[in-house]
């Protein structure tokens, strides 16, 4: 394909290929050639200009395919636009000599269709430029197209439309021609050339004003003439063409030009609105033909031409944009309305009619209002919607007042308005259900009086406009919860009221029913109290319903309405009422079939009629339970549900006989209980019914044989029982459109109705399919059929064999005994069942039975496959398949194959030929491969043939469609047929009629399969692989090409398959333009195509998608369509757009999807865009003036003709680029903001540092960080938080919540001391204010709640008195919610008044939990600051927020308690349940226990802490807390008190109250503890753990644990396991304190124990005194059982965890390994220093026996730490690990048991163990090279030596070892070491105990004075030297004070010369650097202090030797001055520099 890419066609190339080849290659060179023309400069392209024109028209004669011929025209255009345009009238004459030949052959076709595609291309690309040659050349065209065929029309078509393009006004001359040609067209037979015709009108009228002044008449009608059968294309087009048309003839003021030439009539909107009302209603027929078509039984107007112009209304109102519609909204409501008012009989006269126009019309005013509104707008034609309702409300009432009752109910006005009022009312519905709470407003405004208008209509006597009432007040309710209650209130008492009414008892218990379907929806529920008050008045209608005659069907059926309504309740509301239930379902049928017969014979017509209704209601009733219920059904509800199903099956198969007795009135009835029966059955097992399966199924079998059925409604049977990819390749309508609403009704076909909801009021409380719109069951003949279909499918698997085979035969008798349309029927509903029955044996993994079962099942599913039904095709094909998969026998698969095989090799009929081949395809997806690849040659074979049959474009859709499925259900077997299939596919694609759509739609889903069964092997770079990957590109770009929206929806998802299978190969600039292309097409499949791609790509490549779409944008002016403004808002902005006006669920989801991803990978880059962005959204302004003209119907070739009605609306200056966006949109944006604070929170620390940001935005402007954008988020916030939408509020506060998060402590540069958030207080807490308002619902409080508690804690605010305006909002809550759960509102259910109470207590305990522990941290470490200081630091509020909260303390303790108190018992296992109190508890109502545990388990946490914290405060020590709070002046009521006393129990002593709170706290931290669910939250945890600590702070709580040991232990393997299951560092830091609280309270109590011991028994002998402490006398410690083994179980598990190393077994090696030594994190090391603390203090909790077992353990763990982190560190400083080591060894070594008589033995021994050990480490195993800490092991040795008995150390051995380390440690050369070394010695020798000290001072003195001299001979250098002088005179010292009298001489003697030899005199002090003048200043200050101690031994020194005199009188006169002023300050340097070093040591030692 390489040589294809040049300039000149290569064809010495192209002459060497195959045909198919040849047709790939000029292709490919066609498109190459196009970018390099556009690439390449004048001159070249002048110079071959000759040559590749002749190449292009010789391409000419080669007969090009359809994507040839295009490219080819498109190159010559570019070609002559680019080059010299002197030889292109030559190329015009040659094409149009192409089109004059007289040749006919279809050879030639291609020839003469290229050469009309070429005239197109170059008259629209050159214009004016060719002058006059078009009028010959249109001509010429319009002469051909009399004799052409179709294609020929269409290219003509198509041809003119481009002609027209390019040229412009110029054309005028031509214009009546084209228009004539056009219309001829526009009612072809081929649909194909319809589509073509209508674009080229749509061009033509840019033009031509004819058509929108003089002929606008015609136009019209000549466009519903073209409806007129029509496909959705066409409906498109056309709809397009008229609409356009219509709204052209209003806008045009100023015609232009032809304003001279002729007087063009203006026409107004009522005559544009009669035009399209007169198509609407009487169709293309005129008056004429209309009598003719009633006689033939079809109605008036056909359904295809009533859809058309439903469209075309709505392209006409799109057109005239928003701002238009807002101003005529009035006229244009009325007039739609009038569409199915009774002064047009036509549209309504019989209820089919009637219900296919009102879908009509609310589809046209849902797709104008409900998209081109913003929602202000929105709201004022809801206004005037309510105003309609009113006026026909007036009407009716006048009539209804009207005394004569006969009168009255015939009279026409009721049935006039009917209609209307349902249209008007769903209307409403959906407008106030997609406005959400912001339609509050409307609802509050009582001139529009919605609510009164709609109840007061729910009395109507039509019960399809009572059904509409109470359906809207449904979406009303669903919109506003905050109106649910108060509507069922009102409902029900007009309900009681009313009850002698039919039409109330109906009206307002379907208002009921539809309400309760809301509560679902509402997420807050109704009052629990509701479901009593309904369930009784449900009883009392049935009781009731026989008292009078004429109301007793009404109230049967309200009452049955009401309980099946209060079923989807689910079982919170049910279970109370269930025994009621039962018991009434029990009473409706007779107990025995002989009271059924006594039944049958006593009753007449109307009784049968009441009780079949109510009976039908039951059996609905008990449907909406099994179906709502499912927890309930128990087998004992289940044995209660049984009695009364066996005699509802009785009277099913009696109904046929009480029909005949009765007549008609009983049909629709017995009909509608034979649907609710079967629709109960399905539903339940099938075993509950075993014994009337029989029965059922010969009823089953009757009803879908049944004579009575006239048409084959197969839409509504068959699609569930095809395979969804199936449904493809039949109608289009099949699929999802835009206009799915209104294009079903086509699907069912004229005779039958579409949905609607007065066919099933039982209907109106279940959920809808398609979320908001109304349900549309189907009128019961249609459904009962459905019912029965999907019964029989379970039926027929569970009977018996013999019965399955008798009823298989008779049905395959009942298709052969009828006769033309009947049989028809009877075969789709046989055939139905028997998929239905096949599916469900295959789910269900069952088996068919004998063979002989086979042959019904064959034959009936063989009849189907060759039907003329294309559906029942192909569910036919689908249960072949099915049938194949249950029998399961490789065999009969091969013969069912084989049968096939044979038929389509026989057959000639289409029919056969697609049935058959969709048999196999089918047999492939269900069985694999077929298992043999023999069957798989044959098939790909077989369906090759057939998907060239170019006969018959139905079998080749069909072939190819099979095709694909074998390639996806092939897989990898398929690698052999890839290549062949490929070019089969790419020969189909270049040569198919792009007339055929579904053809190249079926080559789409082949080469998609194709695609995913190659894979990833398409990367390889083999030239088969390149082979085929170029072919599939070339596919791709081919499909790109097709005018057909669903080919190009393949195109996408091929391409996108491509990238994700070899991204490198797919180009993606030119994939990005064709996304952006088509953003907006009107095409549903399209746009979801074009999402999903956009989805995957920006997964990895956001930013260069974003590039690619905003580069487009600047290049093409017109490609783009004008709803996606990439240019101004970037692809993302386009998207948000779109999310706006999109309604289809799934593409919505992808868009946020898309949006997500590009946010995550490019909000940090793009920081400022994005939240720019975002603001605009939530910002968008509420005026109306910038609504665009906004146009979903528009094509991407389409606006450049539109230029008047544009300028006309669209306002120029617009400030902004979102006209006021959706509030779900608006949600959107603000939970962007919070992703973008959250994605940079991961990037660069400036965007949460103000003075960094600033400082880095001067260096580089482009630099942007988020704080500099933080007025921006808190005005995001604010927006959002004070809107009306409830939705809009959360997320405005999650918003600020988040701000005010991250952002609290990032200081302000300019006023140190305050942060940036302090100036946005006043904003904050606007903020904040309007969600504590009366009316504002729960939840949003709830969320503000936390929003305050965070502002508060977050310590943003200092100053006390701004603080209190956020504070009162918490009290405000607090004083409200005191009263406990009765007080709260009614309007939601009482779990909402829980979340509320508890979110206000949980805000208060995170405050009071801030506040002490601010108060905590500001008492530490400020005790010696001055007060003055303590203020600027913002101290005041770290107690004033304590006093704040003070004020409170005591409501908020009692609330608090009384709030875990409830979490516990919610938290109790089920089986406690029957224990629990009956009321509820103290927030909670005992029956909505579910729904609140949520919301405990969402703030229990806090409100622990925060309860532990306060009885620490008060250190268990308050009585009671009444008596903490006497003077508050609240009220105390009952339920909050409930803690304080039991009513009649005597009062608790105090003792009592703490040890019960103790408990409860204790209680809930362990239950929580010991079994963490995954969904528990760190801060839960954290909180728990915390509170625990709070509550060991105080001494009560400690000596209850300590002498509880069961309770210490149980806690610690809580603790143990929390540590095991949760990683994080600070949740085990938190678990190893309490360890630690619980260890020390144990101490405690052993101290207490042993002291009390001591003070008893002082009389008694020492010996007998027991034993205290773990281990008793034996030592022992019992696992489970032993606080010490449980603690140390945790510590083991904490350091084996950090050093593996410690456990021997894990690193599989010998205790004491030498590893490297390694730094731990900061976590760590906080962890293990944390451990070792717990472990040093644990023998002081055993006994002296049990201290010796638990001991070497400790000493291990201990050392074993030091071992492995004694990392040399800079400085000689120890890492915090090894500190902590050597603090607990210290600690271990000084305990007193080392002393104790009992264990001093063993201890010693132990110790001396240890020692060893620590000296082991020192020498190095057999070749490693350790690089352990001196230092830290010397300490460790050092510490041995001073802490334990000398015993330990003194033994010759063990000390001869340390002496020797020491030596070998002062030979290091490392300076900090011998620093540390002379430290250590220090302290050794100053030892008291000589037989300790001695050894170390005889060995080691010499060796230090050596070091001391050799110093003096090198003088130091450096600090550090000095520093080992000055320490190593200091040991000197202290052995001079230390020695005794005899030695001191000789010591003091070795001191003084070396002191004396750093004295300088005053010449060489003045010139000596700081080193020597320090040394000098140290020197001399120390023999200061030496010569007055040692007088003698001094002054005999001094004597004997004058030299060292002298020098030292010299420095002391010269050094007389400076000493004095410097002695002071050297020795504060002195200090200040070994500060830290002796800290250290002072810790340990």
């Amino acid at each position: 394909m390489e040589l294809a890419h040049s300039l000149l066609l290569n064809e010495e190339a192209y002459n060497q290929l195959g045909d198919v080849q040849k047709a790939e290659f000029i292709f490919d060179w066609l498109r190459y050639l196009e970018k390099l023309l556009l690439a390449t400069s004048r001159s070249d392209v002048r110079e071959k200009q000759k040559t590749l024109v002749e190449q292009l028209l010789s391409l000419l004669n080669s007969s090009p395919g359809p994507p040839i011929r295009k490219l080819l025209a498109k190159n010559l255009a570019i070609l002559y636009s680019i080059g010299d345009t002197f030889s292109v009238y030559e190329t015009i004459d040659k094409c149009n000599e192409l089109i004059r030949s007289k040749d006919d052959s279809p050879s030639y076709l291609p020839t003469k269709l290229a050469a009309v595609v070429c005239l197109g291309s170059l008259y629209k690309k050159l214009g004016r430029i060719l002058g006059n040659t078009f009028t010959d050349t249109v001509g010429n065209i319009l002469k051909a197209m009399k004799s052409a065929e179709s294609q020929g029309r269409y290219e003509i078509m198509l041809s003119l439309q481009n002609i027209l393009s390019g040229l412009g006004a110029a054309a005028t001359p031509c214009h009546r021609d084209v228009y004539k040609a056009a219309r001829s067209c526009l009612t072809d037979r081929s649909m194909a050339v319809r589509c073509a015709a209508a674009k080229c009108l749509l061009e033509l009228q840019n033009e031509a004003v004819f058509m929108w002044s003089t002929d606008l008449d015609s136009v019209a009608t000549l466009c519903f003439k073209s409806f007129e059968g029509s496909n959705y294309d066409v409906r498109i087009s056309v709809s397009k063409l008229l609409g356009t048309v219509l709204a052209k003839a209003i806008i045009s003021k100023h015609p232009g030009a032809a304003a001279s030439r002729q007087s063009v009539r203006r026409v107004s909107l009522e005559e544009v609105l009669e035009l399209l009302g007169t198509g609407f209603l009487r169709g293309s027929s005129g008056f004429l033909r209309a009598s003719g078509d009633m006689l033939k039984g079809t109605s008036s107007v056909s359904r295809d031409v009533r859809v058309g112009v439903t469209q075309a209304y709505v392209v006409f109102v799109s057109t005239l944009g928003g701002a238009w519609l807002e101003k005529n909204f009035a006229a244009f409501l009325s007039h739609t309305l009038s569409l199915v008012s009774q002064s047009h009989p036509k549209a309504t006269q019989t209820q089919i009619d009637a219900v296919c126009s009102r879908r009509c019309v609310s589809f046209i005013l849902r797709a104008t209002v409900g998209s081109l509104l913003g929602e202000k707008a929105q709201i004022a034609a809801a206004k005037d919607i309510c105003q309609a309702i009113w006026k026909l409300k007036k009407v009716m009432d006048a009539v209804m007042s009207d005394g004569n009752l006969e009168t009255r109910l015939g009279s026409a006005d009721v049935a006039a308005s009917q209609h209307l009022l349902v249209c008007a009312l769903q209307e409403l519905g959906n407008l106030i259900h997609s406005l959400g709470t912001t339609a509050a407003p409307l609802l509050q405004d009582s001139s529009a009086g919605v609510l009164d208008n709609v109840i007061s209509v729910t009395l109507h006597p039509s019960i399809s406009v009572r059904l509409a009432a109470a359906w809207c007040l449904h979406c009303i309710a669903v919109a506003l919860p905050s109106y649910l209650t108060p509507l069922l209130d009102r409902c029900l008492e007009r309900l009681t009221v009313l009850k002698s009414s039919p039409e109330a008892v109906t009206g307002f218990s379907f208002a009921v029913a539809a309400l309760l379907g809301a509560v679902k929806h509402c997420p807050l529920g109704i009052p629990h109290g509701k479901g009593k008050i309904i369930m009784t008045l449900a009883e009392d209608l049935l009781c009731s319903a026989a008292q009078n005659s004429r109301l007793s069907a009404q109230r049967t059926q309200a009452g049955w309405l009401l309980i099946a309504g209060l079923m989807t309740l689910g079982p919170a509301f049910v279970n109370h009422h269930l025994a009621r239930v039962l018991l009434l379902w029990k009473c409706v049928f007779p107990v025995s079939p002989k009271d059924l017969g006594t039944e049958k014979s006593r009753g007449d017509s109307f009784t049968w009629q009441v009780t079949l209704e109510g009976r039908a209601g039951a059996l609905c009733a008990i449907k909406s339970f099994v179906s709502h219920c499912g927890d309930l059904l128990t087998e004992e509800v289940i044995q209660h549900l049984l009695p009364p199903l066996p005699c509802a099956v009785d009277l099913l198969t009696l109904l046929s006989s009480i029909l005949k007795t009765y007549g008609s009135p009983l049909k629709t009835p017995s009909v509608v209980y034979r649907q609710r029966l079967y629709e109960l059955l399905i539903l339940l097992p099938p075993e509950t019914y075993e014994g009337y399966l029989c029965a059922v199924l010969r009823e089953l079998a009757a009803d879908l044989t049944a004579p009575d059925i006239q048409v084959a409604a197969s839409t509504f049977l068959l699609p569930r029982l095809c395979h969804q990819d199936d449904l493809l390749i039949l109608s289009p309508l099949l699929q999802d459109t835009d206009h799915r609403f209104i294009e079903e009704q086509l699907l069912l076909g004229n005779g039958i109705a579409c949905g609607s909801l007065e066919y099933d009021p039982y209907s109106i409380y279940e959920k809808d399919v398609e979320g908001d719109s109304v349900p549309k069951p189907l009128p019961p003949t249609l459904s009962v059929i459905s019912s029965a279909v999907k019964l029989f499918g379970v039926v027929c698997a569970h009977v018996g064999e013999a019965q399955r085979l008798l009823i298989l035969e008779q049905l395959l008798d009942s298709i052969k005994h009828t006769k033309g349309a009947r049989q028809q029927v009877v075969q789709l509903h046989v055939v139905s069942s028997v998929s239905s029955f096949l599916k469900y044996v295959a789910g269900s993994k069952g088996h068919l039975g004998p063979e002989e079962m086979r042959r019904p099942v064959l034959a009936l599913v063989m009849g189907a496959l060759e039907s003329p039904s294309p559906l029942l095709r192909c569910a036919a094909a689908e249960a072949w398949a099915r049938l194949a998969q249950v029998v399961d026998d490789g065999a009969f698969t091969a013969v069912l194959a084989q049968v096939s095989f044979d038929k389509l090799k026989s057959a000639r009929d289409a029919v056969t030929r697609t049935g058959h081949s969709l048999a196999l395809g089918s047999l492939h997806r269900y069985l694999g491969g077929i298992s043999s690849s023999q069957h798989l040659n044959s098939c790909v074979g077989i369906l090759y043939t057939l998907s060239q049959d170019s006969t018959s474009p139905d079998v080749q859709t069909w072939a190819l469609h099979s095709l694909s499925l074998i390639i996806d259900s092939a897989g990898p077997l398929y690698y052999t047929h890839a290549e062949p299939t490929l070019s089969l596919i790419i020969m189909l694609l270049l040569n198919v009629p792009p007339t055929h759509a579904e053809v190249h739609q079926s080559l789409g889903r082949c080469l998609n399969a194709l695609i995913t069964t190659l894979g990833p092997e398409l990367q390889g770079n083999s030239t088969s692989v390149s082979t085929l990957r170029t072919s599939c590109l070339l596919g791709c770009a081919v499909m790109q090409d097709n005018p057909d929206c669903l080919v190009q929806a393949q195109a996408i998802s091929c391409l996108q398959q491509l990238h994700m299978f070899a991204p490198r190969h797919v180009n993606l600039s030119s994939l990005v333009s064709c996304l952006c292309v088509n953003l907006c097409s009107p095409y549903l499949l399209l746009r979801r195509a074009v999402l999903a791609c956009l989805r995957q790509l920006v997964q990895k490549e956001a930013a260069e998608v974003s590039e690619h779409a905003v580069m487009l944008a600047k290049v093409s002016r017109e490609e783009l369509t004008p709803d996606a403004n990439i240019r101004e808002v970037g692809l993302e902005g386009a998207l948000l757009t779109l999310l706006d006006k999109e309604t289809d669920g799934r593409l919505c989801h992808d868009i946020k999807e898309t949006l997500n991803h590009m946010l995550t990978s490019m909000a940090v880059d793009k920081l400022s865009f994005w939240l720019k962005l975002c603001k605009d959204v939530l910002a968008a302004s509420a005026d109306f003036t910038t609504v665009t003209c906004v146009d979903t119907m528009q094509e991407e070739e389409g606006d450049k003709g539109d230029d008047a009605s544009v300028l006309t609306i669209r306002n120029d200056g617009r400030p902004h680029p979102f006209t006021n966006p959706r509030w779900a949109t608006r949600v959107f944006a603000a939970e962007c903001v919070c992703r973008i604070i959250n994605q940079c929170e991961n990037a660069h620390s400036a965007h949460f540092d103000i003075a960094l940001a600033q400082e880095m935005k001067k260096r580089d402007s482009r630099n942007d960080f988020l704080v500099l954008h933080l007025a921006d988020l808190i005005r995001m916030a604010f927006m959002a938080a004070t809107d009306h939408s409830d939705q809009l509020r959360l997320s405005g506060l999650e918003t600020l919540l988040v701000v005010i998060r991250r952002f609290a402590t990032i200081p302000e540069p300019e006023f140190p001391g305050h942060v940036i958030l302090e100036q946005y207080q006043a904003n904050v807490g606007a903020a904040l204010r309007p969600a504590f308002t009366s009316e504002t619902p729960p939840h949003v409080t709830a969320k503000a709640c936390q929003v305050c508690s965070a502002w508060i804690a977050s310590g943003v605010v200092s100053d006390l008195n701004d603080l209190r305006r956020v504070h009162q909002l918490l009290v405000a809550s607090l004083t409200k919610i005191q009263v406990g759960k009765e007080a709260l509102s009614h309007l939601y259910n009482e779990s909402a008044s829980t979340m509320e109470i508890l979110a206000v207590l949980k805000a208060w305990a995170e405050v009071y939990i801030i506040a002490v522990e601010r108060h905590k941290n500001h008492k530490q470490p400020l005790k010696t600051t001055c007060s003055e200081e303590s203020v600027g630091n913002g101290s005041i509020s770290s107690d004033g927020l304590l006093d704040l909260v003070h004020a409170d303390l005591g409501t908020l303790s009692r609330l608090w308690l009384a709030a875990l108190q409830d979490f516990a018992l919610l938290t109790l296992p089920s089986e406690f349940a029957s224990q629990l109190p009956v009321e509820g508890g103290a927030f909670y109502t005992a029956e909505t226990s579910e729904n609140a545990k949520s919301h405990y388990y969402n703030s229990w946490a806090f409100i622990l802490h925060a309860t532990a914290l306060w009885l620490t405060s008060t250190g268990f020590v308050v009585a009671d807390p009444d008596e903490g709070a006497p003077n508050l002046s609240r009220p105390v009521t009952p339920t909050s008190m409930c803690q304080g006393s039991s009513s009649g129990a005597p009062v608790k002593s105090p003792e009592d109250v703490y040890t019960e709170r103790f408990h409860l706290i204790l209680g809930i931290s362990v239950e929580f503890l010991c079994s963490l669910r995954s969904d528990a939250t760190m801060e839960s945890i954290t909180a728990c753990l915390h509170a625990l600590q709070a509550l060991l702070d105080v001494p009560w709580p400690r000596s209850k644990i300590g002498s509880d040991q069961d309770l210490g232990i149980e806690l610690l393997n809580v603790l143990h396991r929390v540590i095991l299951t949760r990683e994080s560092p600070s949740i085990q830091l938190a678990s190893l304190e309490v360890v630690r609280q619980i260890i020390s309270a144990a101490q405690e109590h052993v101290k207490e124990k042993r002291r009390s011991a001591e003070v008893d028994d002082g009389a008694a002998e020492k010996e007998t005194l027991p034993e205290f402490g773990e281990g008793k006398d034996t030592g022992g410690l019992v696992p489970g059982k032993s606080l010490v083994f449980a603690t140390l179980e945790l510590c083991v598990c904490i350091l084996v965890r950090q050093l593996p190393e410690l456990n021997p077994k894990l690193t599989g090696s010998p205790g004491v390994k030498a590893t490297k030594p390694q730094m731990l994190s900061e976590d760590g090391s906080r962890l293990v220093s944390a451990a070792l603390v717990i472990l040093s203090e644990l023998p002081a909790v055993c006994s002296p026996e049990g201290s010796i077992s638990i001991l070497p353990t400790i000493l291990y763990l201990t050392i074993g730490v030091l071992r492995e982190t004694a990392v040399k560190l800079p400085g000689g400083q120890l890492s915090s690990t090894v500190a902590a080591s050597l603090q607990a060894l210290k600690g271990i070594l000084s305990s007193p048991m080392a002393r104790a008589e009992k264990s001093h033995t063993a201890w010693t021994d132990l110790l001396r163990s240890a020692l060893t050990t620590v000296l082991d480490c020192w020498d190095p195993v057999a070749g490693t090279h350790q690089e352990l800490d001196e230092v830290s092991l010397l300490t460790a040795i050092t510490v041995f030596t001073l802490s334990t008995s000398p015993e330990v150390t003194t033994i010759p051995c063990l000390q001869k070892r340390c002496i020797e380390k020491f030596k070998a440690t002062l030979e290091i050369k490392d300076p900090m070491v011998q620093i540390k070394t002379y430290q250590l010695l220090l302290s050794i020798f100053q030892y008291p105990n000589p037989a300790v000290s001695y050894p170390y001072i005889y060995s080691l003195v010499s060796s230090i004075v050596e070091k001391l001299q050799e110093i003096d001979k090198r003088k130091p250098e450096d600090t550090t030297e000095l520093q080992i002088f000055q320490e190593g005179i200091k040991v000197l010292e202290a052995l001079v004070a230390i020695a005794e009298e005899q030695h001191r001489s000789q010591l003091v003697a070795c001191l003084l010369p070396i002191l004396i030899s750093f004295l300088l005199d005053e010449n060489a002090l003045g010139s000596a650097t700081s080193i020597m003048r320090n040394l000098h200043d140290f020197a001399l200050q120390n023999l200061m202090q030496i010569g007055p101690q040692y007088s003698s031994v001094f002054k005999s020194v001094m004597a004997s030797s004058p030299a060292l005199k002298a020098r030292l009188e010299a420095a002391i006169k010269g050094n007389q001055e400076s000493v004095k002023l410097k002695i002071p300050t050297s020795k504060h340097t002195k200090n200040s520099g070994k500060n830290s070093s002796i800290q250290l040591k002072t810790n340990f030692l």
